[in-house]
């Protein structure tokens, strides 16, 4: 069961990196849009469009990472401080309530836009030669999908927490890792 629950982690780990390079080549799009506006005098009447299409890809693409490295927004305050028992059953009425309710519509409705989209063969009418947007609309019930999987891995995980009154393990995150490896080496250097 942990292999099923981990490798569902690394999917959404993988698919989470892969498309967090939309940033850099965001980066690379917005600065050389920049230069050319200004310093050429030569805008690029589709960069506009491009830009957003890839800032939505990378941030739909994210959710089910986030989800993964347990990530998302909480009030963390009052969730902290409650036995490992309680926080699961928290979570498994927020899953049940508001989760999976919400993911379902936005893979039906995402699938729906992204359906109708392609059969019109959609282009941008921001600009007059815009680009096509069904390859994004695309990402939404893609997104979906694959957040509805994680959401069902960490349903799972709330569940064993509710039987063995303790979390499961989750795969390392770098940043974890990181994190420690700082601690020890502070730790290490603040004695005599």
């Amino acid at each position: 069961m942990q292999n099923v629950l981990f490798f569902v982690d690394r999917v959404s780990s993988w698919v989470g990196q892969a498309f967090s390079w939309l940033i850099v080549a965001l980066t690379f799009l917005i600065s050389w849009e920049v230069f050319a506006r200004y310093a050429l005098n030569r805008p690029n009447p589709w960069a506009f469009d491009l830009m957003i299409m890839m800032y939505g890809a990378a941030f739909m693409m994210a959710g089910a990472y986030t989800l993964a490295k347990n990530g998302h927004v909480r009030g963390d305050v009052l969730y902290s401080f409650f036995p490992p028992r309680l926080q699961a059953g928290l979570d498994l009425i927020l899953y049940f309530v508001f989760f999976i309710p919400g993911v379902v519509a936005l893979v039906w409705a995402g699938y729906t836009y992204a359906a109708e989209s392609l059969a019109i063969q959609e282009h941008s009418t921001l600009t007059a030669n815009g680009p096509p947007l069904y390859p994004f609309k695309m990402v939404i019930p893609f997104a979906g999908v694959l957040l509805l999987l994680q959401g069902l891995v960490e349903i799972v995980r709330c569940v064993v927490c509710l039987r063995d009154g303790a979390w499961p393990a989750r795969e390392p995150d770098v940043e974890e890792v990181d994190v420690d490896k700082l601690k020890a080496q502070v730790s290490e250097e603040g004695r005599p």
